[in-house]
């Protein structure tokens, strides 16, 4: 592997880790879930996300008032902890949502044409 695929996957890394509190926001806005089926609907949605790296966040999300649970009896073995997105959790998504309008627009601006 030479320099320029290195940091082209650490950037893609980055970029990946960066938008997935706002993705797991964007989920939850929608309806509760539980950790299984949030990582579910990441990887449907073409993110690689594993435990190690989800149940972090949302511990992280949860300590910031972002998110609450509920335990859920489970038909199918143990309760469930089910995640909700709190009303400040739905104030920074809201936040989120500007800011990734204002980036994609900007590069959206960028990929056209110069018109000089």
């Amino acid at each position: 592997m030479n320099t320029q695929e290195i940091n082209t996957d650490n950037i893609k890394s980055q970029m990946r880790k960066g938008i997935l509190e706002y993705s797991i926001l964007t989920l939850l806005s929608r309806e509760d879930a539980y950790a299984p089926s949030i990582i579910k609907r990441l990887k449907d949605a073409g993110m690689d996300v594993v435990e190690g790296t989800l149940y972090p966040l949302l511990t992280r999300q949860k300590n910031q008032g972002l998110l609450d649970y509920r335990w859920e009896e489970s038909p199918q073995g143990p309760p469930r902890k089910y995640y909700n997105i709190t009303p400040r959790g739905r104030e920074m998504l809201a936040g989120l949502d500007a800011t990734w309008k204002e980036i994609s627009d900007c590069i959206a601006l960028l990929k056209q044409p110069s018109q000089n």
